[in-house]
């Protein structure tokens, strides 16, 4: 029941970033001018920009409902999940701000920073829901740390993605989205210093980020003794390459709201697989060092 309902919160988050996007790039963020409900009623909504909105307030309600659960059942599970107890906890709170900034946000009417600090917040609840994911395949047996077991190269890896999501937020914020129709220079655009500024930054961060997280992800290719790395490490690295066509495809295409929309999707993916690579990498080191194969060799 733990892995079963720790599954059924990692897709419902993705799927409620996503429609997130959707809501942000189709400008329909204020769709229902008050909150809980939307301009007073909780529906039916026949009008698109409410419709979006209210639909993304009611997935929101079902992610909140099922982290509620999971930490339900974990607390009931006693030591056999103690495990996955630190990370379930840790998403409950954090979608409780998460709540909080969402009302924020309205009663701001999408104020740029409350906009940002949601979808900052966002990242973070979703690599703590796919680490409890991945920690409630772990059995309880087994000694997990992530403290101890990952590398400083994932820890790296894992941050500077974070500012890519983070430096992708600021330039749909900051209207950049739009300033560079053209890929990956910006030889002659007519947006202003500031919105090319913006968007230059962020496509900079791209290429240092990708290279921190293309090493950490060939490393563990070459070196961990655990199948499901090396598969994670692998689907993380097309995941990578898919990001970047995306991205030029979205820049050409003037960021249209439906290839921004895959360009998250596609981002949100590939923050998910290598948060799950992260996480399960801390395991593989501890199974080594704990094998019996590994003390033979060490004598």
């Amino acid at each position: 029941m733990v892995r079963v309902l720790a599954v059924a919160t990692l897709v419902s988050t993705y799927l409620l970033l996503v429609l997130g996007s959707t809501v942000r790039v189709t400008d329909s963020g204020m769709g229902c001018q008050g909150w809980p409900l939307c301009s007073g009623q909780a529906g039916p909504i026949d009008n698109f920009h409410p419709l979006m909105e209210q639909s993304h307030r009611l997935l929101a309600t079902l992610v909140t409902l099922l982290i509620v659960a999971l930490v339900v059942v974990v607390l009931r599970s006693g030591e056999s999940s103690r495990h996955v107890r630190g990370p379930a906890l840790t998403s409950a709170a954090i979608i409780v701000v998460q709540i909080v900034l969402g009302a924020v946000t309205v009663f701001t009417t999408n104020a740029p920073w409350t906009v940002a600090l949601h979808l900052l917040v966002a990242a973070l609840f979703f690599a703590v829901v796919t680490v409890t994911a991945v920690a409630s395949f772990i059995g309880a047996e087994r000694t997990w740390s992530l403290r101890r077991g990952a590398r400083p190269l994932g820890w790296a890896a894992v941050g500077a993605l974070w500012v890519i999501v983070t430096s992708g937020s600021l330039v749909v914020n900051g209207g950049a989205q739009t300033a560079c129709r053209s890929w990956p220079l910006c030889p002659s655009s007519t947006a202003t210093f500031g919105r090319v500024a913006i968007q230059m930054a962020h496509r900079s961060l791209v290429l240092v980020g990708s290279v921190l997280v293309v090493w950490f992800l060939i490393g563990l290719r070459r070196t961990s003794r655990d199948r499901v790395v090396r598969r994670l490490a692998a689907s993380a690295l097309m995941l990578l390459a898919l990001q970047v066509v995306a991205g030029a495809i979205s820049a050409l295409d003037g960021a249209r709201a439906g290839a921004a929309d895959v360009h998250l999707a596609i981002a949100s993916a590939l923050w998910c697989v290598v948060i799950a690579v992260f996480a399960r990498s801390a395991v593989g080191d501890e199974a080594a060092r704990c094998s019996p194969a590994h003390a033979d060799v060490t004598g």
